[in-house]
């Protein structure tokens, strides 16, 4: 078995690149960099390949450390959606297989694809190369069609067909967490001995504990405030909905808690929330708490560190996560959190000792868990001090050396 060199990352609808928060950029784009990274530091190549969307990018692109990122035209740079994307695989693949023409057989070493159009690619450019091909989905289209939000819209067949047909030609494929392994074996059938769990990571150098009074003070919190946040893409999907309604309840329960509890929202429309982009606004203006609630534009990764550090709850209420980053990257600033118990979410958050998990979206319950950690200072710090410990195994280091391991045994697997 040789050693993997060079590996072809692909990341077919989002760039590394992007900003997460905006768009389709989210949790997996944080992934695909920080493991790029991680494995550039072992000395292995990189070269990421994902969609161009301006004419004004350049071609390639040489990343931090040494990463190279190829941005391929597949149809026209703007004004298309994810959902417009599968008609324009073609060329992306064409341009993808071009590379090894042009740079001679046996340049990479192995194929990893990320979510189900990446995976599609890699099928085509793993059986061409004669390599192995990982496959992280990231997301699921059974999953999620079988817990649809509310206004939602649910995952074509197309999309199921394509996770099939992945599921069965991929050498390796990458889970986030144990739950993620069983649906993949019981609902697209895999070979549960194809089936490898790695956690993602969290940035420890960017996410750090101790920072409350420094970072409100910079955010312009103020000190007794009660502040809830919630972090990441607005959309049906990630339900801020539902902490809006919880946050109403509790100033139903208690007029005298409006003037020292704020609600911030951290992140810009993605998705189906592009089909209702003033929803959230609407609901906030029609519950009466728009000097309550706070919308906040996408941030950088260090300015949500100190959101997350401002706050004395995260909530991340989803119908659905694979894994639940911004849960991890929370407690890893001493902050608990409130969330669904869905997916990913009953691994990243240790249930009554980092946070609190809540059974299905009724703003009440969430209500209920807000208040028993708002209402007891005592309780907040001990679980917040549990969750930077929970937090520290999660490193994007760990992370690197797992998939390393799977990377030699999909190798392994090979003639």
């Amino acid at each position: 078995m040789s050693p993997v060199r060079r590996i072809a990352m692909l990341s077919a609808h989002t760039s590394p690149l992007e900003q997460p928060g905006v768009g389709d950029a989210g949790g997996m784009n944080v992934y695909v960099l920080e493991l790029s990274r991680q494995l550039a530091l072992r000395g292995i190549e990189v070269e990421v390949f994902t969609r161009a969307t301006s004419r004004h990018q350049a071609a390639s692109v040489v990343a931090e450390g040494g990463i190279t990122v190829h941005h391929v035209p597949a149809g026209p740079f703007e004004g298309l959606t994810k959902d417009d994307l599968p008609a324009q695989l073609c060329g992306f693949v064409r341009d993808v297989l071009r590379v090894e023409v042009e740079r001679g057989p046996g340049y990479f070493d192995l194929v990893h694809s990320h979510y189900w159009l990446s995976g599609q690619v890699g099928t085509v450019a793993a059986e061409r190369w004669g390599v192995p091909l990982v496959h992280s989905m990231h997301t699921m289209a059974k999953v999620k069609n079988a817990r649809l939000a509310q206004g939602d819209r649910a995952e074509p067949a197309g999309r199921i067909a394509g996770e099939e047909e992945i599921v069965r030609l991929a050498d390796r494929l990458i889970a986030n967490t144990e739950e993620e392994r069983r649906e993949l074996v019981q609902l697209y059938g895999a070979d549960p001995q194809h089936v490898e769990v790695v956690h993602p990571g969290v940035d420890l150098d960017v996410f750090v504990p101790g920072r409350r009074e420094s970072s409100r003070a910079a955010l312009g919190i103020d000190p007794e405030t009660h502040l809830v946040l919630f972090a990441g893409r607005i959309q049906p999907l990630k339900a801020p909905d539902v902490l809006v309604g919880a946050v109403a309840e509790l100033v139903r329960r208690d007029p005298a808690r409006r003037s020292r509890l704020q609600l911030a929202v951290v992140g810009g429309a993605s998705g189906s929330g592009f089909d209702r982009p003033t929803a959230l606004t609407d609901l906030v203006h029609d519950l009466g708490l728009s000097d309550v609630v706070r919308f906040v534009p996408t941030v950088t990764q260090p300015q949500l560190a100190q959101w997350y550090a401002a706050a004395d709850v995260v909530g991340v209420p989803s119908h659905n996560e694979s894994f639940g980053l911004v849960a991890i990257e929370a407690q890893a600033c001493g902050t608990p959190v409130v969330a669904a118990r869905v997916g990913g979410l009953s691994t990243a958050v240790a249930d009554g000792v980092t946070g609190l998990l809540v059974d299905g979206h009724d703003p009440h319950d969430y209500a209920d868990a807000l208040a028993r950690l708002l209402d007891d200072p005592a309780l907040r710090h001990e679980m917040g001090l549990k969750a930077v410990a929970h937090a520290t195994g999660f490193g994007w280091d760990v992370t690197a050396e797992r998939t390393l391991d799977v990377y030699a045994r999909a190798q392994e697997g090979r003639p």
